[in-house]
C-alpha cells in the first residue's frame, strides 16, 4: 500500500503518542523519539565514497585516491548555485564510474537553508521525488536503487513532525518505501527510522554528538573536506554493505 498523506499523518500521530507514552513509562527507544541508541562502529573497514557538487573528478582520480565509489546528486542546480557544475549527475559520468568498477549512489538536494527542500512538507516531497527519480533514471540509475533525500540541517522535533516526516512521506508515495534513503543527523535518523520513513541512512555531523555513529546508518560523512582530481570533495565511510549502490 502506498504511503499517502492521510495514512502518513495517522501513523505519525500514533508514533508520537507512543513516544510520549514511552518516555513517561521509562522505555529506552520509543517510536518517533530522538533518544539515541548506543553508538555503532565508526569504521568497519568497508572503504569510503566521495560526494561532490562543484566539479566532477575522473573515475581514474577517484580510484587512484583509494575510494570505492561516489555519491552523486540527481538534483538540479538551485538559483544562485551555478558554481555547482557537478549537478546533476549525467549518464556519461555514471557510465565512466561504473566501467572503472566504482560504486554509484544517488542522492537528492535542491534547496538549502531558507529554501531547504523539506520545508515544503508532503507536496515538496512529491515534487522532489519525481524530479529526483527522473534524473536518476536519465543517468542510468536502476529502478530498484534508493535515492537519499537530504535533511542538511539540525531540525527540532517540531520541524521533524510538521515538515520533515511529511516530506519523507511524499518520497515514499512516489518511489516506494524500499527506495527512500535519508541524509540527516543522528537524531533525525533515529526519528525517521523508528517510524519506518526510510530504509537507508547517511549520517552527517551537524547536530550529531561528537564521535557518535547511529547503528542504523549505512554511510557516515566525515568532517572536513579533501581534493581529488582538483575537485573539492567530502569523504564518507561505508558502514554497511547494502548502502544503496546501483546494481
Amino acid at each position: 500500500m502506498s504511503l499517502t498523506r492521510r495514512t502518513f499523518l495517522a501513523s505519525a500521530v500514533a508514533g508520537a503518542g507512543v513516544a510520549v507514552a514511552g518516555r513517561s513509562g521509562g522505555r529506552a527507544a520509543a517510536a518517533g523519539s530522538s533518544e539515541l541508541p548506543p553508538s555503532g562502529a565508526a569504521d568497519p573497514g568497508l572503504g569510503t565514497l566521495l560526494d561532490y557538487a562543484v566539479g566532477v573528478p575522473s573515475a581514474a582520480a577517484v580510484r587512484g585516491a583509494g575510494h570505492r565509489g561516489v555519491i552523486r546528486y540527481v538534483s538540479d542546480r538551485r538559483p544562485g548555485a551555478e558554481f555547482m557544475t557537478g549537478k546533476p549527475l549525467l549518464r556519461a559520468e555514471a557510465d565512466q564510474m561504473r566501467a572503472a568498477g566504482l560504486a554509484v549512489v544517488s542522492c537528492y538536494q535542491f534547496g538549502k537553508a531558507e529554501t531547504a527542500d523539506w520545508l515544503g512538507g508532503f507536496a515538496a516531497g512529491l515534487e522532489h521525488a519525481r524530479r529526483g527519480d527522473e534524473l536518476h533514471r536519465q543517468a542510468g540509475g536502476p529502478v530498484s536503487a534508493p535515492i537519499y533525500a537530504s535533511i542538511d540541517d539540525d531540525p527540532s522535533a517540531e520541524q521533524f513532525y510538521l515538515r520533515i516526516a511529511p516530506y519523507l512521506a511524499g518520497w515514499n508515495a512516489v518511489v516506494g518505501p524500499g527506495r527512500v534513503g535519508l541524509y540527516a543527523n543522528a537524531p533525525t535518523i533515529q526519528r525517521a527510522a523508528s517510524l519506518g520513513l526510510a530504509t537507508r541512512f547517511w549520517q552527517h555531523g551537524w547536530g550529531t554528538p561528537a564521535g557518535y555513529v547511529h547503528p542504523a546508518a549505512h554511510l557516515r560523512q566525515l568532517p572536513g573536506q579533501s581534493r581529488v582530481g582538483g575537485v573539492e570533495v567530502d569523504v564518507n565511510t561505508i558502514l554497511k554493505p547494502e548502502f544503496g549502490a546501483w546494481t
